[in-house]
């Protein structure tokens, strides 16, 4: 299960449209992970300026990285993470998180980020199985 839904959330989704503060809240607490993950990277960016802010440092263990991996493998999540900070979100491997303004600035870094050529680059053997 990707998210821990509450009986009255899932409620609401049955009856209609959810307001989108309610899912991002939903997000927050069923992978906490991720969100200090993608929340740590959108303040350095903001601080540290630059085209992006990303992470190279693999998760503490499985539930962590599937934490990553189920945030930004769903259309839905990721799209309202990437709303609701302000950012584009980028992975790679299974733990390379990075935010990237969502301004025309990044265009050129985030085009080489996702490139087939830097995830080429970025692989190594302890993480073949990640």
């Amino acid at each position: 299960m990707s998210l821990d839904v509450s009986p009255a959330l899932l409620e609401k989704a049955e009856r209609g449209e959810v307001d989108e503060a309610e899912f991002v809240d939903c997000v927050r607490t069923s992978l906490p992970y991720a969100w200090e993950m993608i929340s740590s990277l959108v303040a350095q960016l903001k601080v540290d300026g630059g085209d992006f802010a990303d992470n190279q440092t693999p998760p503490p263990d499985e539930h962590a990285r599937g934490q990553l991996l189920r945030a930004l493998a769903s259309d839905a999540i990721r799209g309202a993470l990437q709303r609701h900070f302000g950012v584009r979100l980028a992975f790679q491997n299974c733990h390379r998180v990075a935010v990237f303004p969502m301004d025309a600035s990044a265009d050129e870094s985030l085009a080489r980020f996702t490139s087939v050529r830097s995830q080429l680059l970025n692989q190594s053997p302890e993480l073949r199985d990640c």
